[in-house]
């Protein structure tokens, strides 16, 4: 059987051919895979909301959270590893916030209207 054909035929078009090569780049898949694991803790998913609202260090999130800083640091690595958010350094003092970027955006879209909530504008 060719790469074009398929064991039953039911009334495909040329975009099938399209998909069916998309599918074989399985390396854009597992970025996206990548993505939604991080994403796939209960307390991430807080954290990401979190700082798509504010800029924060682990103190003030391990308050808001009820979590030991420790445990926030653990959380806040895979999140910084994966690109959804970023640190600054202010002296000794490390602020996160998400990226700026489409993926962080919607992200935080899914988020809202999985959740059926409107976020605050906290940025400015």
């Amino acid at each position: 059987m060719s790469p074009t054909e398929l064991p039953h035929y039911h009334g495909e078009g040329p975009e099938a051919a399209l998909i069916r090569e998309q599918l074989n780049d399985v390396e854009h898949f597992q970025t996206v895979a990548e993505v939604f694991k991080q994403l796939g803790d209960t307390t991430r998913v807080r954290i990401f909301w979190l700082l798509c609202h504010c800029e924060e260090c682990v103190l003030n999130i391990s308050a808001m959270l009820d979590m030991s800083s420790p445990a926030v640091s653990h959380h806040l690595r895979p999140l910084k590893n994966s690109g959804l958010i970023v640190a600054r350094r202010d002296g000794k003092e490390v602020y996160y916030r998400t990226a700026d970027t489409e993926q962080s955006r919607l992200l935080h879209q899914m988020i809202e209207q999985v959740m059926e909530i409107t976020c605050p504008e906290l940025r400015g």
